[in-house]
Order: C-alpha cells, then sequence, then structure tokens
C-alpha cells in the first residue's frame, strides 16, 4: 500500500447561480482535508444526504465545492493514530465527512480517526452496503432490544422498508426472530421483502385523509420508523403497551401530529436515532454487533453496486424515490 499520489480523480459537486453540478475532476494529495487516517477509498455508498449535498438548498452543505459522500470504506494508507496503521480495512462515516469536507466520492479520503472503524470479517464492499443507512437500521434495533422489546412481546413494523434503513432493519429484525410487518409505498418490492424475512408486507399506513386517534387499537410491540410525519403519530397511537419506536426519519414531514397519550397511558417509547454525532465508541460498538448479532444476512439482496460515472443519475434516481434497498458505489481497488 503506497501513500496518497499527487494526482487522483475525484466528483466535486460545485454551486452556480442557484445550480449544483456533479462533475469528475482531479484533485491532489494538497487537497484533502486535515485529518489523522487517509484512506484509498474502494467503495462508498449512496444515501439520501449524499442526494441532497448536489440539491440547491439541500441544506446538508455548509460550502462548496465539495466531494460529496458520507460513506467511506477502503485502506489505509497514511495514518498520525495510533488506533489505525497502513493497510488496515476500515469504513468511516458520520460528523464531518461528505457535508462539511471532502467525503467518499474520490479515490482518496482524509477523515478524523474518531469516525472511522476497523473491519474485522467485513469486507470494505459489504461494510458500504450496510454503511450510514445499515448502521442507523442496526441502531435502531439495538435500541428496541436495549428497552426489552423481544420477539415474544408481538410483532414489529418497519416503516419506509424499501429504503436503506427499512431494508436493513426488516433483515436483521427477522432474523432476530421478530415477525416482521414491511410497509412500503413501492408494492413492486414485496417479494424482496419477504425474501429478506417479513411475515407481511403493506403499503403506506398513512395518507392525506388519515385521521390519527390520541390512541387507536394496540397493535405492535415496536417499530422502526424511517418516515416521521403522520406516519409516526399514527405508530405511537397503535403501540402496545410499553412499546418503543426508533425514529430517524422525516421523509413524511417534520411535524409530528400526536398528544401525550401514547406517553401517559400506555408507556410507549420515543427512541430517536442519531447516526452522525453518535460517539466514536458507542459507534464501534454497533459496528461490532453489525460483524455479529446485528449482521443483515440478506446483505447481497439488498446491494446494488454502481461506477462512479452512474453516480450522478443514481443520486438523481435517489431523489425522486426510485431506489430499493443499499447501492454502493465502486470507487477503485480489486474486488473483495
Amino acid at each position: 500500500m503506497t501513500s496518497t499520489p499527487e494526482k487522483f480523480t475525484a466528483l466535486i459537486a460545485d454551486e452556480a447561480d442557484g445550480k449544483v453540478t456533479l462533475e469528475p475532476t482531479t484533485l491532489s494529495a494538497a487537497d484533502l482535508p486535515d485529518g489523522e487516517v487517509t484512506i484509498a477509498v474502494e467503495y462508498s455508498g449512496v444515501n439520501y444526504k449524499d442526494a441532497l449535498a448536489i440539491t440547491p438548498r439541500g441544506g446538508v452543505v455548509r460550502n462548496y465545492p465539495i466531494v460529496p459522500g458520507i460513506d467511506v470504506a477502503g485502506q489505509v494508507v497514511e495514518s498520525t493514530s495510533p488506533e489505525f496503521a497502513v493497510g488496515d480495512r476500515v469504513i468511516a462515516h458520520g460528523g464531518p465527512i461528505g457535508t462539511d469536507q471532502h467525503g467518499g466520492y474520490a479515490e482518496y479520503a482524509r477523515v478524523p480517526a474518531a469516525h472511522v472503524v476497523a473491519l474485522g470479517s467485513l469486507s470494505t464492499r459489504a461494510a458500504a452496503g450496510i454503511g450510514t443507512a445499515g448502521f442507523t437500521a442496526a441502531m435502531s434495533v439495538a435500541a428496541l432490544l436495549d428497552h426489552g422489546i423481544t420477539p415474544h412481546d408481538g410483532p414489529v413494523v418497519v416503516t419506509g422498508a424499501s429504503g436503506g434503513v427499512g431494508a436493513v432493519s426488516v433483515d436483521v429484525l427477522s432474523a432476530a426472530g421478530f415477525s416482521v410487518t414491511a410497509s412500503s409505498g413501492k408494492p413492486e418490492v414485496a417479494d424482496l421483502l419477504r425474501e429478506l424475512g417479513a411475515v407481511e408486507v403493506v403499503g403506506r399506513l398513512v395518507d392525506d385523509e388519515t385521521t390519527i386517534r390520541p390512541l387507536g387499537k394496540s397493535r405492535w410491540a415496536g417499530a422502526v420508523d424511517c418516515v416521521g410525519g403522520k406516519t409516526l403519530a399514527l405508530l405511537l397511537s397503535t403501540m402496545q403497551h410499553s412499546g418503543a419506536v426508533a425514529a430517524s426519519g422525516l421523509t413524511g414531514g417534520v411535524d409530528l401530529p400526536t398528544t401525550v397519550m401514547p406517553f401517559i397511558l400506555r408507556g410507549v417509547a420515543l427512541l430517536g436515532i442519531d447516526s452522525v454525532q453518535i460517539g466514536s465508541e458507542k459507534r464501534r460498538a454497533i459496528w461490532s454487533r453489525l460483524e455479529t448479532d446485528l449482521r443483515p444476512i440478506h446483505l447481497d439482496r439488498i446491494i446494488h453496486e454502481v461506477g462512479l460515472d452512474e453516480l450522478p443519475a443514481t443520486l438523481e434516481s435517489i431523489k425522486a424515490g426510485k431506489l430499493i434497498g443499499r447501492t454502493v458505489v465502486r470507487v477503485q481497488g480489486a474486488p473483495d
């Protein structure tokens, strides 16, 4: 493994006249930001936040130009951190990566050591395939388990199940023995969700006409919600006593039209999930579980691979809600 070359390929997003472009370019080692660990990027992931990075007023990038890509998986080529050595296979995500500083859509990335995790049995492709979305799913499932939810308590539901967080959540929950209902607005993914272990596949739980009651019929022991808005309100009102909802999404809106009734009459817990600012110790603990008890067992069915040249069109697809599961971007290096 060599040190960072003087010139390498990257995709850079830039803003001008109210538009954001994403174009291939050549960067130098001097263009990389400060950080303790430099990685030869083999794979990155495609996340909704990456699509927002190329969206005017997307709200995730402070200053352009920037190399997007919030997931970075590859091998360490330089390190000033005692935790990582040249040749280590790693995954890095969260914090400033891909939003406040150059990220994974380049052949090389330099990142803070606090956001780097050494890989054990996972390949760099699998790690990027899990990425921020799968990590968020694992955090969500771990939060439900830590709350005390067990398969014996009753069925659980995953909303936005066709997306990265949702699909991995279905996979992990099913492997853990839960009876999983998968909710998705894409009927074409029903067979895939059943392959991942869902015992029931339903459409969206709410629409514009849905009325959310303070308390609805008790149905779920737990939920992983990737949608937010009225969907989250409905889930809270239909939880069983002492149930819990792990919430990480807002595609359904940021408003939460609910009351205190689920919390004070049924003891329902709302568990907020944030994968960006989580501390390094907890980040590494979750990745350790992603290699063991929370490991997705159908990851190959979820992952779709594209090249850097296909990335602009892929990001437009995720903005349009057309991507299913997880998409990884092959940046460089030999196949795992």
